[in-house]
């Protein structure tokens, strides 16, 4: 099983179709993976950011080590692009085994998992991506392999068919989820580290891109890299992919200097504007301020406005502009807020205005 890359998971819905078209997409395709394979942090020391995740699983590792013993199963979750492939492959790293690396979409049948579970050695860790998207029958082969350390292997069909019990050595299940809540209890109950990844600050995020400037060989100005980070949108991956995106302009159009003016022409290339906002971005906005006078207004008539698919306006765009707070979302639709309005330059309507007044 192919080893994954650098920081997160999967793109839009999941499955990564989306982070192609969209360069402050948290997702990555295979391609971006096998970019950013050289940019991962292989050990704890190197991983930047998550301070209190970082300690809290340095001790649980150390202490393993010392007893000699496989540390607790561990549950990472948190958006995409964080950092949840990497820590469990730095898991594997600072126990000095192997890792085994599948994901939720790829076991659809409780014999999938089996022939994963029954080829681990002892030691091993297994990395279970999307753990939330495993099939129930996999999802209850898991829950006594994780906690007995065994499999029943089903022999035969129907009333002649018999369970024969298979011993498996002690391994360490890493399980990444961008929705926990969709986790059942009795998994989520079987992990005996449980780690939320948050969103980076602007300051983690230039360390994140000054370190991985120096591995791709190339000196990234301080003023640049804080004008990356800040519309990064406090995530790792799409900080690595515009300074990626930087490095491509300096070289064709600019001078090979990667300082504060060479950053900003090819951001403004790529359309990502000063705080992250990409066009799908903008378009809702503008849409939502200046053909409907701020809101609110349902989602399906906003999404036909802006000419995308309602699904993709809510998973795609909203999850961002409601965490900077430039829509909110209430009962009768989506409405701009004042921030909104100030981002696009344009006065908001007077108090008690309609969708109809000049």
């Amino acid at each position: 099983m192919a080893n994954f890359d650098q920081v997160g998971v999967d793109g839009f819905g999941g499955d990564g179709t989306f982070s192609s078209e969209r360069i402050v997409a948290a997702g990555a395709d295979d391609l971006e993976r096998a970019a950013e394979a050289a940019l991962r942090p292989r050990r704890l020391e190197e991983f930047v950011g998550q301070a209190v995740v970082r300690d809290q699983l340095s001790l649980v590792l150390q202490a393993a080590l010392a007893r000699g013993s496989a540390p607790d199963h561990v549950l990472l979750s948190g958006p995409p692009g964080l950092g949840k492939t990497t820590l469990a492959m730095i898991i594997a790293a600072e126990l000095g085994t192997s890792l085994r690396v599948t994901s939720g979409p790829a076991i659809q049948h409780a014999g999938d998992l089996a022939a994963v579970l029954s080829s681990l050695e002892e030691g091993e860790v297994l990395f279970i991506d999307e753990i939330h998207r495993l099939a129930r029958p996999a999802e209850e082969l898991l829950y006594m392999a994780m906690e007995d350390f065994r499999v029943d292997v089903v022999v035969g069909k129907g009333a002649g068919a018999s369970a024969i019990p298979l011993s498996l050595p002690p391994f360490t299940a890493v399980g990444a989820t961008t929705r926990a809540g969709l986790l059942p209890a009795p998994l989520r109950d079987r992990f005996g580290f449980t780690g939320h990844l948050d969103f980076y600050s602007s300051d983690e995020l230039e360390r994140v891109l000054t370190r991985s400037a120096g591995l791709l060989g190339v000196a990234l100005d301080p003023d640049a890299a804080r004008e990356i980070a800040g519309r990064s949108r406090g995530t790792p991956r799409i900080a690595n992919r515009l300074l990626r995106r930087v490095r491509d302009w300096a070289q064709v159009r600019g001078d090979g200097s990667m300082d504060l003016a060479a950053a900003r022409a090819a951001l403004e290339v790529y359309e990502v504007d000063p705080i992250g906002l990409d066009r799908l971005d903008r378009a809702v906005l503008t849409a939502l301020c200046t053909r409907f006078n701020g809101g609110p207004v349902g989602l399906t008539t906003l999404a036909v406005t802006v000419g995308e698919e309602a699904e993709t306006v809510e998973t795609v765009a909203e999850p961002y502009l409601v965490r900077e707070g430039l829509i909110g979302r209430t009962p009768r639709g989506r409405v701009a807020t004042p921030a909104a309005w100030a981002h696009l330059g344009l006065t908001p309507p007077r108090e008690g205005g309609t969708l109809f007044d000049a």
